[in-house]
This record gives structure tokens, sequence and C-alpha cells, in this order.
């Protein structure tokens, strides 16, 4: 498994959907900073920013980016005819699968410490107030560890995503939906504790000073358990046949006898 999970690593360098990944975390920022030009009210801190930009992260954009980029990690091996060379040394399919979501997961806790640095140079530009180092710290820890939540809570998506032959587009589509779905589960705390997606801010203590917000991190954890365990299941059962690419047999040419 170790040697599976360097391997992907190395894969890496040659996949330019993860500098769209970094794009897409900056995006979550300006539509971030966009809203502070509307004229409501707001007193915009520090800390009030940091909040916004997670909470554009998890209702609309890392769900998405995170499913489109594991699922085209995954289905590279097909669409690139790599997966029939990559199965003749003692590997199953499962396990192969199972390291590229390894790696991803470590893929999303990098795409949190960029959101974390784009989030921070934005808010020295914007000049808001509060952004002293503990501020700084834990802003990364938050951002970051709830980017790593997120994945998890996506993992099952992308579990039956890498069962469909390019399905990774679907997969997008639906995690988009999935994570947009937490913006009507955090209206109500129970359904917010026990909703994967809305979990993942539970553990990491979004807006936990406000006395409406309600966290129960046991069941969080327990939310983000199950979507790890039904990910893991989906993963185990996967057959390798699931993301090889169909080759059509070539039409027989029947050559005309005669003049």
């Amino acid at each position: 498994m170790l040697v599976t999970i360097k391997t992907e690593l190395w894969k890496l360098k040659r996949y330019h959907m993860i500098w769209a990944g970094v794009l897409l975390m900056l995006l979550a920022v300006l539509l971030t900073v966009f809203t502070t030009t509307a004229l409501d009210g707001t007193v915009w801190t520090f800390s009030h920013f940091v909040e916004q930009v997670m909470k554009e992260n998890i209702t609309t954009i890392f769900p998405m980016c995170i499913a489109l980029i594991t699922g085209y990690i995954i289905n590279r091996e097909g669409t690139d005819d790599t997966l029939k060379s990559i199965l003749t040394i003692p590997v199953s399919f499962p396990a192969l699968l199972l390291g590229k979501l390894v790696v991803c997961g470590l893929l999303s806790l990098f795409l949190g410490l960029a959101s974390t640095v784009f989030t921070v140079a934005a808010s020295f530009l914007l000049g808001f107030p509060g952004g002293e180092l503990p501020a700084i710290l834990q802003a990364a820890a938050q951002i970051t560890l709830n980017c790593l939540f997120l994945y998890i809570a996506v993992l099952p998506v992308i579990a039956i995503a890498a069962r469909i032959p390019n399905g990774h587009l679907v997969g997008a589509v639906v995690a988009f939906v999935y994570g947009y779905g937490g913006m009507f589960a955090a209206g109500n705390m129970t359904l917010a504790n026990l909703y994967p997606v809305t979990a993942s801010m539970g553990l990491v203590g979004y807006r936990s000073y406000d006395e409406a917000v309600h966290w129960n991190p046991f069941i969080c954890m327990f939310s983000l358990l199950t979507a790890l365990l039904v990910s893991t299941v989906l993963v185990v059962t996967t057959k390798r046949s699931a993301s090889t690419k169909t080759n059509k047999k070539p039409k027989k040419v029947i050559t005309k006898k005669g003049w």
C-alpha cells in the first residue's frame, strides 16, 4: 500500500487538473471578497471573513472540486489505457483505488492550505482587523481540516462514480448538489449535525461562539465515520472492470468478389 501511495504521489506531477483545484480555491475567496462590497451594514473582520470563505467552500466550491479532481485521477488509468498494464502486477483494483483515495485525501489538505493562503492574503489586502498570529493559526487549522472532513463526506459519491466509466463528471455534479444541500441543512441544528457536509463544520467549531449554534461533536463524528464506512465497502466491492476502457471490436471488412 505504501508503494502504491508513493507511486500515486509521483503521478500528481502530470495532472494539471490539480491547478484547476487551486484556482477554484482562489475563486471561493474572490466570491467572498465580492460579497464584502454589499452595503448591508456588516462589520467585516478577519474572523468573519474566514467564516464566509469556509461557507463558500462548503456549500459551493469544495465538494464539487474534490470530486472532480479525484474522479479525474481515477479515470485517467482507463482513458490512458494504462490500467490493463498495472493490473498485470500483483495488485487488486480495490487496492489501487484505495491508494488513489488516500493520496486525494492528502491533496484535500494541500487545497485547504492553498485556501488559507488566499484567505489571509485577501484579508490583509482589504485591511480587515483581527488578523493576528493566533487568529491566522486558528483559521489555517479550521480551513485545512474542514477540507479534509469535506473530502470524507463526499467519498461515497466519489466511490460510486468510480464504478461508472467516465463517471467523474457525473460525480462532480452530484457532489455540487450534495454540498449545496448543506445550505438548507444548516437551518436546523439536528439536521446539521447529521448531514455529513455540515458535520464537517461542527468538527472544526464553525461559529461555535454563537449561542444559536449547538454542535454535537459525537453526532458529527458518527456522521463522517458512517460516510467513511460506506465508502470503504464501496471501494472493497468495486470490480476491476468498472474503470477499464472498453474497446470496440473493429468491423470486419468484407471484400467483394469478382469485378
